[in-house]
């Protein structure tokens, strides 16, 4: 599949720590640049972040770009949350990485997460009046921190873009870019 241009010019952070599951940042990272944006890898230590295969098993190592306390908001036009049971129990823990996302979802630019990628806006307080989905085990977590939590592939609500598990990588993938093109 070539590069299309839906997303030319577009800055898309994702924020991950060590822990994240791999195919919920290689897939999406690999439709973002494939629809002509600019994936950037912001973590909550400089370096590199471990990636697991199902929790248990290691995957890759990836190179942070940058790490979030050096960041702003300003400088991308898209975030995305991905999964691993590990990876947001580390990002809830770290406060510049629960302010970014605090300041990202009130910009209005969207956010999407996938899997247990939601748990990471729960720390912030952006979910109150929020409908969106999430792995089955973080849903009381979510309802708890005042979400409106759903059982679909994916779901949109505002700038929130949230999808279950790695099994709906592919629609949570075309949504994201569909999505991030309009702002």
């Amino acid at each position: 599949m070539g590069v299309s241009e839906q997303l030319r010019d577009r800055k898309v952070a994702i924020l991950a720590a060590n822990g994240l599951e791999q195919v919920e940042y290689e897939q999406p990272r690999t439709a973002v640049e494939e629809a002509g944006g600019t994936v950037h890898l912001v973590s909550i230590e400089d370096g590199k972040v471990q990636a697991m295969h199902h929790d248990i098993e290691k995957g890759d190592t990836f190179a942070v770009d940058r790490p979030v306390s050096q960041v702003r908001v300003e400088e991308f036009d898209a975030l995305i949350l991905p999964g691993g049971t590990i990876n947001p129990d580390r990002l809830r823990a770290d406060p510049d990485a629960v302010e970014f996302v605090r300041s990202f979802v009130a910009s209005g630019k969207p956010v999407a997460a996938i899997c247990h990628g939601p748990w990471t806006l729960a720390e912030p307080g952006v979910l109150p009046g929020r409908r969106l989905t999430s792995y089955p085990s973080i849903r009381t977590d979510l309802r708890n921190a005042g979400a409106e939590v759903v059982d679909e592939e994916v779901v949109v609500d505002g700038n929130l873009i949230t999808s279950r598990n790695p099994g709906d990588l592919t629609v949570f993938c075309e949504t994201l870019v569909q999505q991030f093109a309009k702002s």
